[in-house]
């Protein structure tokens, strides 16, 4: 691991990890890129099993992270101060679980010491994505998913 600090996901607040450790944070189940509806009614997220046309499928993680926010406006860059105001972040996300000062899950990779144990603890939205290309965004809700994320 490359932090100065072993487990200092378990001592450090988010708004104190420096840059590479925050990237660590991330799990890379590829949650946080599927397409969400927002009932405006009652506010209530719903997660679509359609993932943003910059997301690869096959190997995972983001095809052009550096520039996501350039290509995909709606893209939601992570931030301390955001990870506090979002509602739509997956009930799993390292970020949202640390902000909420519980625990990483068993299967993150900085517990599990593997990247694997995204996948195998069927976490990752590989095993259920639809890629944006392959669909008209217009039917979006038809794509919603029957259990929360």
């Amino acid at each position: 691991m490359a932090s100065d600090a072993e487990n200092f996901w378990e001592t450090k607040r988010l708004a104190e990890l420096n840059e590479e450790e925050w990237e660590l944070i991330c799990d890379h189940c590829g949650r946080c890129c599927l397409h969400k509806i927002k009932n405006e009614e009652s506010g209530e997220v719903f997660f679509t099993c359609i993932a943003c046309k910059l997301y690869d499928l096959e190997n995972g993680g983001c095809r052009d992270y550096e520039h996501r926010k350039q290509i995909v406006p709606e893209c939601v860059v992570l931030s301390a101060k955001r990870v506090a105001e979002l509602d739509s972040l997956p009930m799993t996300c390292a970020y949202r679980l640390l902000h909420e000062r519980k625990p990483l899950p068993p299967w993150h990779p900085l517990v599990s010491g593997s990247k694997k144990s995204v996948m195998e603890a069927g976490i990752s939205i590989d095993l259920f994505a639809i890629s944006e290309t392959a669909i008209d965004l217009d039917r979006l809700d038809e794509f919603v998913l029957d259990r929360k994320l």
